[in-house]
């Protein structure tokens, strides 16, 4: 990031100017930032607070309900539902007792006081030295994520404890002075979720021994104290618990996201699965701290921190959704020696901290042991083998850069609007790239579903309504062809089976075969037309939440034959509006046709030889056939896809400019020549 901070002299004219702009624009960002997380915020808390009770803190009504352990004379775990440690009961009890009597509030402003807190010691623990923006911008853009991210939001809704054990760690290493005050918060932290004892080792490593020494004595002395107060429960919890039998829910629940949990997922049990978990997570934990050391004798202690929280999470028992904190920590580490792929590592972080897995990759069953551990292998890959890079790297501060294409005339003058954006000559990283392309994906799946007018009946009267809106236009247009092509094309068995398969085949084959080439022949046109893509895709479910519209084969009445699926029920008062897959009043406009008319305009731009263009062009023209004659569109919805494609390529030209031109010296990269050439 740039420093807008300058020694010497006071700069004069132009430079002075420059300089204030540039401190202002700041400020400026730095203001949005904070009222970005405000609105975070805000919003968590409004969320909790107005869901009634019962059905918000519902882990806080382990101690609070009629049941909880504030109501329990016996042992903490007669409740079923507690499973953290004797100590952990013996000193959240009075805080609870307060929570119970706020009815939620104090608990939930006090969690949000604590993740701010949080988000403040991170931003400040960051390697030094960092830029003048970095230092202004790190503490809303920490809080932020953190709002963001599914174990602070779980935090929120469940009424959790498992911020405190990070803040205590974080405080411990970077907000308090002196070795065994810190040592006493980190052993405090330890003797809430043992597993991050295995900071201790970490401090005994970097020379920090007087705080190892007293994170063991405090560990030991909490533990003797919650055992000499509650014998029965720490006999539980240490022995009961430990052997294996476990307490509160099942270990194998896909919210375990610890290599234990995982194990038992692929279908371990008994003596065999303990023994690979316990030498797996020995390993990990070796391995984790071994790498946590190296980086902070590097000067990266935050990052240290981070992977040895990670190495916890792998190694615990359990480790629930709302414990995973210490992945997010994780994406202060920098990875990648070129400018392009340093993105890569943040971003998937991110995505995995912030939304469901589901939503990360498809649901398939084969991919499903992927899918349920994604927390769990971030954990993973962060404690033992992602290649963070040491400050002493010469590409931790100065990446290879980015190579760019000359600039293009333009025919306006502000064109492009966001010049960053500007056409870049490497390859994109492909990680990324199929990381965005996964999740925009499901995003445009969720909207697609989601767009349906409100409940099921509602939304299909008024999807019908549209849809006679759109007959009577076509009447008017003398464009209403879709009855006639629809009973011709049935009485032909080839010619319905032919334009059957193109309609259900060819919608998401081709555009990723076409990706697919560009990246690989043409990174610059790819970046071009990828970018077109995604906004004519932005555009079209904008009409789609904003216009449901019944196709011909959901509109009664008008005798349309669905080719495809088969004989419609209209008797049926929820029929067609939503199904497990899709939202069948998504219709307008057609991404069928708008997806197959972005595939004939690149390949006609790009192709070298003619009948290459020619064949592309053809694309478009077979799936407008194929949408009108199966009765799933129609025909304005044909013209609605063409108009979001014509955005999209219109938004990309405002936004990045025009299409590179052919390089003939281009900028210094690291990319084979063929790849810095866009034809």
């Amino acid at each position: 990031m740039a420093n807008a901070e300058h020694s010497g002299p006071p700069a004069k004219g132009f430079g002075a100017t420059a300089v204030g702009t540039a401190r202002a624009r700041l400020r400026a960002a730095r203001v949005g930032l904070w009222l970005v997380a405000a609105v975070l915020a805000v919003r968590q808390v409004a969320v909790v607070l107005s869901t009634p009770r019962g059905e918000r803190l519902t882990d806080l009504e382990t101690w609070v309900g009629p049941d909880g352990v504030l109501q329990v004379n016996g042992s903490l775990y007669d409740s079923t539902r507690f499973t953290g440690t004797p100590f952990g009961g013996l000193v959240l009890k009075p805080l609870t007792k307060s929570a119970e009597q706020a009815l939620g509030w104090g608990w939930t402003f006090g969690t949000l006081l604590l993740v701010v807190a949080l988000g403040l010691v991170a931003a400040r623990a960051l390697p030094q030295p960092v830029s003048r923006r970095t230092s202004l911008l790190a503490a809303p853009v920490a809080v932020s994520l953190l709002m963001l991210s599914l174990p602070v939001r779980n935090s929120f809704w469940l009424g959790q404890t498992s911020i405190i054990p990070v803040l205590l760690v974080l405080a411990g290493c970077f907000a308090v002075r002196g070795q065994r005050a810190g040592g006493v918060l980190i052993g405090v932290a330890g003797a809430l979720q043992p597993t991050l004892l295995l900071f201790a080792p970490l401090l005994w490593f970097t020379g920090r021994r007087r705080a190892a020494a007293a994170t063991g004595a405090t560990f030991a002395a909490a533990t003797l104290l919650a055992w000499a107060a509650m014998p029965h429960d720490s006999y539980t919890y240490w022995v009961h618990h430990m052997a294996g039998t476990g307490l509160g829910g099942r270990a194998d629940d896909l919210a375990n996201q610890s290599l234990h949990g995982a194990l038992l997922r692929l279908g371990l049990d008994g003596p065999l699965e303990i023994a690979l978990f316990l030498v797996l997570a020995a390993t990990v934990a070796a391995l984790g701290v071994r790498r946590a050391v190296r980086y902070a004798r590097d000067g990266q202690l935050l990052l240290a921190v981070a992977i040895t929280g990670c190495a916890a999470i792998v190694a615990s028992p359990t480790a629930w959704q709302h414990q995973l904190l210490w992945v997010l920590l994780a994406v202060v580490g920098r990875v990648g020696k070129k400018a392009s792929d340093r993105y890569v590592w943040p971003v998937a972080v991110v995505l995995v901290m912030t939304l469901p897995a589901k939503m990360m990759l498809p649901n398939m069953a084969a991919l499903y042991p992927l899918r349920d551990n994604v927390v769990l292998l971030a954990a993973l890959a962060a404690a033992t083998f992602v290649p963070f890079l040491s400050r002493t790297s010469p590409y931790y501060q100065a990446p290879l850069p980015t190579p760019y294409a000359d600039p293009v005339p333009t025919r306006f003058k502000h064109v492009p609007l966001v010049p960053f954006l500007r056409r870049v000559l490497a390859r994109p990283n492909l990680l990324l790239e199929l990381l965005l392309i996964r999740v925009t994906y499901a995003a445009y799946s969720k909207v697609r579903l989601a767009a349906t007018g409100g409940s099921n009946s509602a939304g299909r009267e008024r999807a019908e309504e549209h849809g006679q809106q759109i007959l009577d236009l076509e009447r008017f247009l003398h464009l209403d062809i879709e009855h006639a092509l629809n009973h011709a094309v049935v009485k032909v068995d080839a010619l319905r089976n032919f334009f059957d398969f193109y309609y259900t085949s060819f919608h998401f084959v081709v555009p990723l075969t076409v990706l697919g080439l560009l990246y690989w022949r043409r990174p610059v046109d790819y970046r071009w037309a990828r970018s077109a893509l995604g906004f004519a895709t932005l555009l079209a479910l904008v009409g789609f939440w904003l216009y449901p519209l019944a196709p011909p084969r959901l509109m009664p009445g008008l005798g349309i034959i669905d080719t495809v699926h088969g004989v419609q029920d209209f008797s049926k008062p929820d029929y067609g509006t939503l199904t497990a897959l899709t939202n069948q009043y998504a219709a307008m406009p057609s991404l069928h046709f708008g997806w197959s008319l972005w595939c004939g305009l690149v390949i006609a731009i790009v192709a070298p030889k003619a009948w290459m263009k020619a064949l592309g062009l053809l694309h478009p023209l077979f799936t407008l056939t194929a949408i009108v004659v199966t009765g799933n569109h129609w025909v304005l919805d044909a013209a609605g896809g063409a108009a979001v494609v014509g955005a999209g390529f219109g938004l990309t030209y405002l936004l990045q400019g025009p299409r590179a031109r052919p390089v003939t010296a281009p900028a210094v990269s690291s990319e084979p020549l063929k790849d810095r050439t866009p034809s």
